[in-house]
Parts: C-alpha cells; sequence; structure tokens
C-alpha cells in the first residue's frame, strides 16, 4: 500500500497545520532551531514575561518541565515559537489548523483568537487545576493497540458498571486501532485487564494527571470562569477543535469546547478524517516531536506530515514545498 509520503502533492499544496499535546515535550526542545532563528528566544522571552517564570529555563530542566502546569506553557510557547518561524517561510497561508488537547489551545493562538500572553497564562492555569482535581486520588491512563473504538467504549462501560469505585473512560482517539483510557487506576487497571483478555495490548502511560475523564469535571468547571475572563477573537484560520471535531465560529462557542474538551475525548480520528475530506495533502506539525505526524500514517486515509522541530526537519518541508 502507498504511503502517505507518496501522496501526489498539488500545486499550490493545501496545507492543515497541527499541534502536538501534553507528552511531546523533552528537554532542550527547539535549541537547535533557536540557534538560527530569533522567533525562537524572543518567544520565549514574551511568554516568561506573561508568565512571570523563565519557560526556557523550565525546558532545561526535567522535573519542572514534567511538572504539568510548566509543561502546558512551555509546549504551547514552543509551538507558536515555531508557528511564527513558519510563518516568515511558507508563501501560501494554511487552510485549517488543529491541536491534539493541549495543542488546541497552541492552534487557537496561531489563529489569532488567543494572544500569546494571555494562552500562556491560560493553560498554566488549566495545569494547576487539572493537577488539583486529582490530589489523593490514584489516577492512571493507557493506550489500547488493536481494538475498535466501539470495543473499547463498551470495555470501559462494564468496568464502570461491575467493578467497585473504577471510573475510566476513552480519552483520546487517536487513530484506528488505538485508544487510550484514562480515570482512577482502579478502573484504567480493570480495563487492561480485560483488553489483554482478548489477546490485544493495553500499554500504561507515565502521566502525572488523567486528562480527558469524568475525574476532569471539577477542573472543567473551574476553567470555564477563567475562559470568560479572557478575551477571545475571531479565528483569522479555521480551527477543528477537539470536542466534536468540528470548526466553532463563534467566541461562546469556541470556550464552551474548550471546557467540555477537559473531560470528554479528543477525537483526533475524526479531525483527520476532516482534514482528508477537505483535501489538504500536507501537514504540518507545529511543536515538539512527531507524535502527529506517525498518527498521520495510521489514518484511514493518511495525509503526508511534516514535523518541524529540527533544523533538518524544517529543511525537509522545505523542500517539499518547492
Amino acid at each position: 500500500m502507498a504511503s502517505a509520503l507518496d501522496t501526489v502533492i498539488t500545486q499550490p499544496p493545501r496545507i492543515a497545520v497541527v499541534f502536538p499535546g501534553q507528552g511531546s515535550q523533552a528537554v532542550g526542545m527547539t535549541a537547535e532551531l533557536a540557534e538560527l532563528y530569533p522567533q525562537i528566544r524572543d518567544t520565549f522571552a514574551e511568554a516568561s514575561e506573561a508568565l512571570g517564570e523563565d519557560l526556557w529555563a523550565i525546558c532545561q530542566n526535567e522535573e519542572q518541565l514534567n511538572q504539568t502546569q510548566y509543561t502546558q506553557p512551555a509546549l504551547l510557547t514552543a509551538s507558536i515559537a515555531i508557528w511564527r518561524i513558519l510563518q516568515s517561510k511558507i508563501s501560501n497561508k494554511p487552510l485549517y489548523l488543529a491541536g491534539h488537547s493541549l495543542g488546541e489551545y497552541s492552534a487557537l493562538c496561531a489563529a489569532g483568537v488567543i494572544s500569546l500572553a494571555d494562552a500562556v497564562q491560560l493553560v498554566h492555569k488549566r495545569g494547576q487545576l487539572m493537577q488539583e482535581a486529582v490530589v489523593g486520588i490514584d489516577t492512571a491512563m493507557a493506550a489500547v493497540l488493536g481494538l475498535e473504538d466501539g470495543r473499547v467504549l463498551t470495555l470501559c462501560e462494564q468496568a464502570t458498571e461491575h467493578v467497585d469505585d473504577a471510573i475510566v473512560g476513552a480519552a483520546n482517539f487517536n487513530s484506528p486501532g488505538q485508544v487510550v483510557i484514562s480515570g482512577n487506576a482502579v478502573g484504567v487497571n480493570a480495563v487492561i485487564d480485560k483488553v489483554q483478555n482478548t489477546g490485544k495490548k493495553a500499554i500504561p502511560l507515565k502521566v502525572s494527571v488523567p486528562s480527558h475523564c469524568a475525574l476532569m469535571e471539577p477542573a472543567s468547571q473551574a476553567l470555564a470562569q477563567t475562559l470568560a475572563a479572557t478575551k477571545f477573537d475571531q479565528a483569522n484560520i479555521p480551527v477543528i477543535q477537539n470536542r466534536h471535531a468540528q470548526i466553532e465560529t463563534s467566541v461562546q462557542s469556541i470556550k464552551q469546547a474548550l471546557t467540555e474538551q477537559l473531560s470528554e475525548p479528543v477525537l483526533w480520528s475524526k479531525t483527520m478524517q476532516k482534514l482528508a475530506d477537505k483535501h489538504i495533502d500536507i501537514l504540518i506539525e507545529c511543536g515538539n516531536g512527531n507524535v502527529l505526524s506517525n498518527l498521520a500514517k495510521r489514518q484511514d486515509q493518511p495525509i503526508a506530515s511534516y514535523p518541524v522541530d529540527k533544523p533538518a526537519r524544517m529543511d525537509k518541508l522545505m523542500e517539499v514545498l518547492s
């Protein structure tokens, strides 16, 4: 079968840009780009001033970087720094933006909905609220591989109904055959056992907070108040949001989708399918790592995807676009 890289590219190419979420962070991220592009350090300086924290220094400190309240603004800043480089290098404007979980905030910032200063403060608060929501609770997440979405949902429902104190649900529908589950340890472990009984794999994930599950509802309610007080504008590039895998047009609906996103699953497979339906033929992963590029290869309709977090990768994209 032909790979996404064999896709015939139209001229001019139809481009979408996607922004990664939590888990993509790495110590020293964007350092190589910073040696060539002043936008990196300038963006980190701007974001650090707004937050009152040295985000560049945090990116060099693994312990701090992996604390949710710092991970989120650091990743968003890295993504927007790379976005600013892309804006200076790519002549044709992307047709759509999307972000995976936290990455949705990067997408909205890139689309002009939220300022960088407001965005880093917003996701910093989001990280704090997420951490506070599960204080004293033994939580977990796991990636279920090889089962259909509906089967994973059924296993989560069975665990919730039949295992004492279990809280578990689907958190991310990442690609066909890859669903991340989230909840308390009792619930997640119960589903892991059920998955293994089917002969499929369930891999526990190293996370500090169980995103996109019922345990996040208190954080979601508190986040709504912060969102209400944050200035949002209309998007200058359409953003496909996680909640319903659709483009929200009013400020109120954008904020509502962000509020619900915290305790509801990320519909990434549907987002990627929507981009395929829009005849997107180049996907640019704007942020650290290549998680979303790898997921793009596994969709029912793969799209050629290019990470740009290192100079060689940026050069590769420029070569393709030329």
